[in-house]
């Protein structure tokens, strides 16, 4: 299974992000109004960071910095790692595995095209081993024919 399946699969794939110069409140809050664990940092067109509830956690409580004066530009993770659309989805999981993360921003050549998450590569896991496990069922019982 290709990362443009799972994309194509989603229910929305809508790409919330914050300039880097918001605050880290405005981030949360779009966070929270979203339901989403991580928001992109797009200036201009571009990707350049990724905020996610870890930044937050370690970069302003465990910091005792306050959300509504820090820009996101100063805790953001600025070296973001990304996916193309035709890697595959064990790809996917290695680097979420290898990295220890949880979000990983899609980019087809400079677009952006979308994010995959955690809940979205297990998802698609599930989805594949019920398709899997239907057919061999049917095999199984001779309804193929």
């Amino acid at each position: 299974m290709k990362i443009r399946q799972i994309l194509q699969g989603k229910a929305v794939n809508a790409l919330y992000s914050v300039s880097s110069n918001e605050t880290v409140l405005d981030a949360l809050k779009l966070m929270a109004d979203k339901n989403i664990g991580a928001v992109l940092v797009v200036d201009n067109g571009k990707l350049v960071g990724i905020f996610s509830e870890r930044d937050y956690a370690r970069k302003i409580i465990l910091k005792d910095r306050h959300s509504s004066d820090t820009r996101v530009a100063d805790v953001m993770t600025a070296h973001v790692i990304t996916i193309e659309p035709e890697q595959s989805l064990e790809e996917c999981m290695i680097i979420m595995s290898d990295r220890h993360i949880r979000h990983l921003p899609v980019m087809d050549m400079d677009t952006l095209v979308g994010i995959i998450s955690i809940n979205d590569v297990v998802t698609a896991i599930i989805r594949d081993q019920k398709t899997r496990i239907d057919s061999l069922e049917s095999y199984i019982s001779g309804s193929l024919y």
